[in-house]
């Protein structure tokens, strides 16, 4: 996999640079001693409150230094990709932060973790500091486990200690806050491919039907594979087993982390999915969906859940500096407006009405365009996509199906009626520029009865939209001749002047709109455009029976 970086070494260090320059003026500094100790920490921190102090192994950006500013983290420790921060790394942002009122770091139980911020905390407690320690081990992949893994409910512990740290209470109010917090939070990922480490070689160990259940963060496989499906039945797997860690009757905080790759598309749809699940009835405050906790670029998520009481709420729901971190939203349902009656807004109320020779007329020109279908389909494959002939009789079955409901004895009002009814039907460029040329009309036609006119109307709005003119190899190579003919000679010049205008498209070497402007001049040559021959088949069949 390909990854925007320049020297694997400093990947960490420039990405860290990239934060504090982008950052508001004053808001973070780091330590000068880069690029060894890597810290990040307040620049406005004056160590009269509680410090609090996380970080970890890179590559779970915006995770940790993301989330270091008021009412959060006073400091973010930092390690290589996927690697602890070094002893001295965290004790030199215990010494940097830590005030008379102490520090507290928050760790996520993996060993290096555990291992370099507990002898780290021992040293600064030799030198005087105050310090205390949260281990977060959220994690429920694996049953029985003695030591499960701190991912992504670490943020939770972020937040609910920061905001005790921000109202100035004390060291042991922060901790014992943070830590009962910790021990209320359950999460679990999922994933469907592994994450690529910058100046690695990378092998995705999943196959193109499989998924991870039950993984952390650091790309280690998950606890179990499954089998692709929709995505509300794996959330529903993985609400299951949350739900068999939740309290019955409690309320509590879900966090949607995207895991590095899922795009917002989808995390919308895995958002939908959560609150549509059985963990759902629980749920009172939504943080996300958003990347929080990252692995890199996994394609995956995680959610995470914790147990409210009424100060957890006002933690979680607290204003923060930090825009890593998303505020939380109240559960709710879904509001629903009526849309506005169409017929009414546009003024297409006209009652169905019948007229003879327009019935006729519409009628013999839908048909004809449904039995071009196969032939109109067969041109556009060969310099477009194919479905010319589809989109148009596919418009054409929308408006015989409708023919009985027509004012047809209001020329204007029919011509409008048959613009909403393409709009709504018909699809791709072709059905909007026909709505658009049909509604046009119509607005001309009702102001003044010239149809002829109100048609040149029409084509001058589509052109003006559509961005087409003649000789740019679509249906106005045939539609405007036509219709100027139309509104000097009369329908059987018109109908003569569509045919001259399709033919011609056969000898135009590069189409300057539509699909067939990607086509190159050896496939167009000879081929007439599949927009032009339609409109040729209305007006030949227009002049047939007037």
């Amino acid at each position: 996999m390909k990854h925007f970086f320049n020297r694997r070494e400093n990947i960490v260090t420039e990405a860290l640079d990239g934060l504090l320059l982008t950052s508001g003026k004053g808001r973070l500094a780091r330590l000068d001693t880069y690029p060894d100790i890597k810290v990040v920490m307040r620049a406005d921190w004056d160590k009269s409150k509680v410090a609090v102090i996380s970080g970890g192994g890179a590559g779970h950006e915006p995770s940790h230094a993301g989330f270091v500013g008021r009412g959060m983290l006073t400091a973010a420790v930092s390690g290589e990709i996927f690697a602890s921060p070094s002893v001295e790394a965290v004790l030199s942002a215990i010494r940097a932060v830590a005030g008379p009122k102490g520090a507290l770091l928050v760790v996520k139980n993996y060993t290096g973790d555990r291992l370099n911020f507990g002898l780290a905390a021992e040293k600064a407690r030799t030198e005087g500091f105050d310090v205390e320690m949260v281990i977060v081990a959220d994690d429920i992949a694996i049953p029985a486990i003695n030591q499960p893994r701190g991912v992504a409910g670490t943020l939770f512990v972020h937040k609910i200690a920061g905001y005790h740290a921000e109202a100035g209470d004390d060291l042991k109010t922060v901790a014992s806050r943070a830590a009962a917090a910790a021990s209320d939070i359950v999460s679990l990922g999922m994933s469907l491919s592994t994450c690529s480490v910058p100046g690695q070689a990378h092998e995705d160990r999943l196959g193109a039907e499989e998924g991870e259940l039950g993984l952390g963060i650091h790309g280690e496989p998950g606890a179990e594979r499954i089998a692709l499906q929709p995505v509300a039945n794996m959330v529903a797997t993985m609400a299951e087993r949350l739900e068999q860690k939740l309290m019955p009757g409690e309320s509590y905080a879900l966090l949607i982390n995207n895991l590095g790759a899922v795009p917002p598309l989808e995390m919308g749809v895995i958002a939908s999915a959560a609150l549509s699940s059985s963990i759902s009835r629980a749920v009172k405050w939504i943080i996300g969906p958003a990347p929080m906790m990252t692995a890199l670029n996994m394609n995956g998520f995680s959610l995470s859940l914790l147990r409210l009481d009424p100060s957890r709420e006002a933690a979680l729901t607290a204003t923060v500096d930090p825009h890593a971190w998303v505020p939380a939203i109240e559960r709710h349902e879904i509001s629903v407006v009526a849309a506005p009656d169409a017929a009414r807004a546009t003024g297409n109320t006209a009652a169905a009405s019948d007229y003879a020779p327009s019935r006729r007329l519409i009628r013999a020109v839908c048909e004809r365009l449904i039995s071009l279908e196969g032939d109109l389909n067969r041109l556009d494959a060969r310099v477009g996509d194919g479905d010319t002939g589809s989109t148009m009789a596919t418009g054409a079955r929308s408006v015989l199906a409708r023919l009985d409901r027509l004012p047809l004895s209001e020329p204007a009002a029919t011509m409008a009626a048959v613009g909403d009814i393409l709009s709504t039907s018909m699809g791709g460029s072709s059905g909007v520029l026909l709505s658009i040329f049909f509604t046009a009309a119509a607005k001309a036609l009702k102001e003044k009865p010239d149809v002829a006119a109100a048609l040149l109307a029409g084509l001058d709005r589509m052109t003006f939209y559509g961005g087409a003119a003649v000789g740019d190899r679509t249906m106005v190579d045939a539609l405007a001749p036509a219709l100027h003919a139309l509104a000097s000679s009369g329908i059987s010049q018109a109908a003569k002047a569509a045919e001259d205008g399709a033919e011609a498209t056969k000898m135009m070497k590069k189409a300057r709109a539509g699909r067939a402007s990607y086509v190159g001049e050896r496939d167009l040559l000879g081929v007439p455009d599949p927009g032009a021959v339609a409109v040729a088949g209305v007006f030949r069949v227009a002049a047939d029976i007037a």
